[in-house]
């Protein structure tokens, strides 16, 4: 039976996995056309799960040099004759361990490279030989690439693929690889290196000549759901495939290690629970949802580690979701193009945001975490007061404003001029946060988070709940709001919504009122 995967490679004969073939149909049209590229991802982002799809789909019509340079250690990286010979011991492994085609004579060459001190030259006279004499192209893919860009061999190496393939471009009848792909988390097209020429040495890229690689490598909704798909005819559990999957492209922007951990945590431990056909539920997702977000894994050590060793990013970040602050995108803002290169953004309408959902929370929780030992009341109060906010399964939001109104006028007293809105958004998040852990999940509706509204998206035990958070601007634009959180409503199929205003005049009538906007209950409370 197969089973969802989160380490290493997915094969298709043995885990559940997204169809990959439109994926590798998109890049064999870049090696069909003879491009040099580098495919950068983000850590667990399905690279290496790609890269072995695409050797088998090429091998129809080439030969792939498949090399991976983790299995080279730092000793191989130390000098020219090293390299040299560790590149040439690893294809002959190919050929002792997988019997790829290698023929007999080159074979024989690359063997005697390792007893000697090879120098790059050597390597690549073989290499071009090969290239000359076989009767289909070469193709060669280097995976986790970018583990030796700190080695000034490997620039050297670079710069020798680039000028065969300028060769190449320059007399059609060189015969070298048909393609080059590398593989890894940075963008190797941006190192520099000294390439000498006969006239002067200058700084360059060594990889200048690569092909933009645009091949979305995100997992699609249609992909998740026919995953889903094989996953159900196996196991029969009753769910909504197309439900489950927009729900999990929703929360994670399709990004794989996401995707196929919630699937293996409803699979395993939901389903060990809550049995298997509640596991694969709204109430099941939500569950593997609170799940990952408490989950000290490899992909959130990174994220927090590129976090914190980006200060200045950290904070702009904090500013887009605690304040809603937007971050015009820019290419030459280096902390936004590491972010990017490490999955935690994206550009949306030529501006930062965070890549998903989950990442996300997972911010959220960490901001708040940091701000709970500034103004732990807040959550303290909400923690205190916990058990009396839910009834029969359900929340009373009313209520929650109630309190969370007459705590703030104990605590802060009247609101100060000083005041923002990102100081209400943090004080009633740290008094949710404590009333629905370990039951519920919460998240900033992006859509609607900016300078004069947010929303909040509870999601407890099934069922849904929209505050919207805003600034008392008048009776004009509160009605304004009442109409659009009534057409949010609409949106998410509920019939009850609540607001929280932060009103500053003096003659306001604190509280919580119940409105009626056509068919639709609007719970306003007023601080």
């Amino acid at each position: 039976m197969k089973e969802f995967n989160t380490t290493a490679c997915c094969i298709p004969e043995v885990h559940y996995m997204v169809d990959l073939k439109e994926r590798v149909e998109q890049i064999k049209e870049l090696v069909d056309g003879g491009k040099y590229f580098v495919i950068n991802r983000a850590r667990q982002y399905g690279k290496t799960t790609t890269l072995v799809a695409l050797q088998r789909y090429l091998s129809v019509e080439y030969d792939v040099i498949f090399l991976d340079f983790q299995n080279i250690t730092a000793s191989g990286f130390s000098g020219e004759n090293d390299f040299a010979g560790v590149l040439a011991e690893s294809i002959c492994e190919l050929k002792d361990s997988t019997e790829f085609p290698i023929p007999d004579d080159i074979y024989d060459q690359f063997q005697a490279l390792e007893e000697k001190k090879p120098l790059i030259s050597d390597l690549f006279g073989i290499l071009d030989k090969w290239c000359r004499q076989n009767p289909k192209g070469i193709v060669l893919m280097i995976d986790e690439a970018d583990s030796a860009s700190n080695n000034q061999v490997f620039l050297d190496f670079l710069s020798v693929l680039r000028a065969r393939y300028i060769k190449r471009q320059m007399y059609p009848q060189y015969k070298t690889f048909q393609s080059v792909i590398l593989a890894g988390v940075t963008d190797i097209r941006y190192l520099k290196a000294k390439i000498r020429d006969d006239a002067e040495a200058r700084e360059n890229s060594p990889w200048n000549i690569a092909a933009d690689f645009k091949v979305d490598m995100s997992l699609s909704e249609t992909g998740i759901k026919g995953m889903l798909d094989e996953y159900e005819e196996d196991h029969h559990t009753g769910m909504d495939t197309a439900a489950m999957a927009k729900l999990i492209r929703e929360y994670t922007n399709g990004y794989p290690f996401l995707v196929s951990r919630l699937c293996q945590l409803m699979d395993r431990e939901v389903s060990r629970i809550k049995g298997i056909s509640d596991a694969w539920t709204r109430n099941g997702f939500e569950e593997a949802v609170k799940m990952i977000l408490t989950e000290d894994n490899t992909l959130f050590q990174t994220l927090n580690k590129n976090l914190n060793n980006s200060p200045k990013l950290k904070e702009s970040i904090r500013s887009v979701l605690m304040e809603g602050e937007r971050i015009p995108w820019s290419p030459d803002n280096k902390d936004i193009v590491l972010m990017r290169m490490y999955g935690l953004i994206r550009c949306e309408n030529n501006s930062v945001r965070i890549d998903n959902r989950i990442f996300e929370s997972r911010c959220y929780n960490m901001f708040l975490s940091e701000e709970e030992m500034k103004k732990s009341v807040f959550f303290r109060e909400g923690g205190l007061a916990r058990n009396i906010f839910v009834d029969d399964g359900k929340l009373n939001v009313r209520l929650i404003l109630e309190r969370f109104i007459d705590t703030y006028n104990k605590v802060c007293g009247p609101l100060e001029d000083s005041f923002k809105e990102k100081d209400g958004r943090e004080l009633f998040l740290l008094y949710l946060r404590p009333i629905i852990n370990g039951t519920g999940n919460y998240y900033i509706e992006a859509q609607t988070r900016d300078e004069r509204r947010t929303d909040v998206i509870i999601d407890y035990l099934g069922q849904q709940y929209i505050i919207e958070l805003k600034i008392w601007h008048g009776e004009r634009y509160n009605a304004e709001g009442e109409k659009q959180i009534s057409e949010y409503l609409d949106y998410f199929g509920l019939s009850t919504g609540y607001m929280l205003s932060f009103n500053f005049n003096k003659k306001k009538e604190q509280g919580v009122k119940r409105i009626e906007i056509g068919d639709r209950v609007l719970f306003e409370g007023m601080l």
